[in-house]
């Protein structure tokens, strides 16, 4: 049976703190790989945007554990755990996100009350921080996070009680993987088959490894976000990623001759390996390094005993959608809810049109090593 949380406590985690962290986690049958402690590691090391993990924690009743050193400790036991990355920027605004750059994160707890007291903390420590906006990121629907919240102690009476917004417009796509990489192929129809052996037949390979692929990787997220018109990640992110999670974490890289001309970086977590980040260059669209890229991160799901592949977020009906549709994977809603504490912006609203269509054309004509460079100055702020 749960202890009732309102014996427990909420305070933040320290680093030393991430194996309870970690294995809570991993038992929970709700947790995906963005809960884990490394993610906030790697975001912190990378950008330095500061972490409030915050832990619900209950001590065992006059029970203690004496640790070696001679020090008296009260053995905890995590009743829940919430990823806070702390985004702040004069234009921007003051921000709050579980987790930026990430399709997921959130609360993870082992009951609605404990959810509310993990919230709750979230909004004092936003109103403590003058932070207007707190953003959850979950995969399924917590229909708690809109109910009133628990009273804030200490909150000033001027606080505006706190507004809620869920979104559900995003979807990740999710493809049930066979039990074997043999059995892959006999999966697909006809014409997906054809189209990946179009990569084939022109002679392009694919390699699958560490961070000594992390160079090729990279020159193609270069490219490929130039090309887009937008703010390119900093290379360390990446490199951060590979070292929190070294026994999880690949890179796939697809060649034509020596160059690298597709990419992507894969994190598996229990039965679901995902990809955050994934790019082909268009100049070699006609040789559809995009499906090879697949079909090897595929494979490789398949032979490593993963359940379920995670192609990541989509809007439905946009080209990625029915990219990957067509090979079998199923629409799951996301839902981001946004917790206004400043009476104003439920959500990060869209840039006008007119503006975004302006400085994705700029962007376009920058020189790749001018975006190398000012790329991650501004990407860090940007939460998607």
């Amino acid at each position: 049976m749960t202890p009732h949380p309102s014996a427990a406590t909420v305070r933040r985690a320290a680093p030393q703190d991430q194996p309870l962290w970690d294995a809570y986690v991993r038992k929970h049958r709700h947790a995906s790989s963005f809960h884990l402690f490394g993610w906030g590691q790697a975001i912190n090391k990378t950008y330095g945007h500061a972490l409030h993990y915050l832990m619900l924690v209950e001590s065992a009743p006059r029970t203690l554990r004496v640790a070696p050193s001679g020090t008296d400790n009260l053995p905890e036991r995590l009743l829940g755990v919430l990823p806070l990355v702390h985004l702040r920027h004069p234009i921007v605004g003051s921000r709050l996100v579980s987790l930026p750059f990430l399709d997921g994160g959130g609360i993870l707890a082992d009951s609605v009350d404990a959810e509310g007291h993990l919230l709750t903390e979230a909004v004092r420590l936003a109103q403590q921080n003058a932070v207007g906006l707190i953003e959850l990121r979950h995969e399924r629907l917590m229909e708690g996070v809109e109910k009133p919240m628990h009273p804030v102690v200490g909150a000033s009476a001027s606080c505006l009680p706190p507004r809620v917004l869920t979104r559900s417009n995003k979807v990740r796509m999710l493809l049930k993987l066979p039990e074997s990489s043999d059995l892959l192929m006999k999966s697909f129809k006809s014409k997906l088959r054809s189209q990946i052996n179009k990569p084939l037949r022109a002679g392009l390979v694919s390699r699958i490894g560490g961070p000594e692929l992390l160079e090729d990787f990279y020159k193609v997220f270069l490219v490929n976000m130039r090309d887009l018109g937008s703010p390119v990640h900093s290379l360390k992110l990446m490199k951060e990623t590979l070292n929190a999670f070294p026994n999880d974490a690949r890179i796939v890289v697809v060649y034509r001759q020596a160059d690298p001309v597709s990419a992507a970086l894969v994190v598996g977590f229990g039965g679901t390996l995902r990809n955050p980040w994934s790019f082909s260059l268009r100049r070699y669209a006609s040789l559809s390094p995009n499906m090879l890229l697949y079909l090897r991160i595929l494979e490789f799901a398949c032979d490593r005993g993963y359940e379920f592949f995670d192609f990541g977020r989509s809007t439905q009906g946009e080209g990625t959608y029915k990219f990957k549709e067509q090979w079998g994977a199923i629409p799951e809603p996301l839902y981001w809810q946004y917790i206004s504490l400043d009476g104003k912006t439920l959500s990060p609203g869209p840039v006008g049109k007119g503006r975004l269509e302006w400085a994705t054309s700029l962007w376009r004509m920058l020189p790749v090593p001018v975006t190398k460079v000012l790329g991650p100055r501004i990407r860090k702020h940007i939460s998607l």
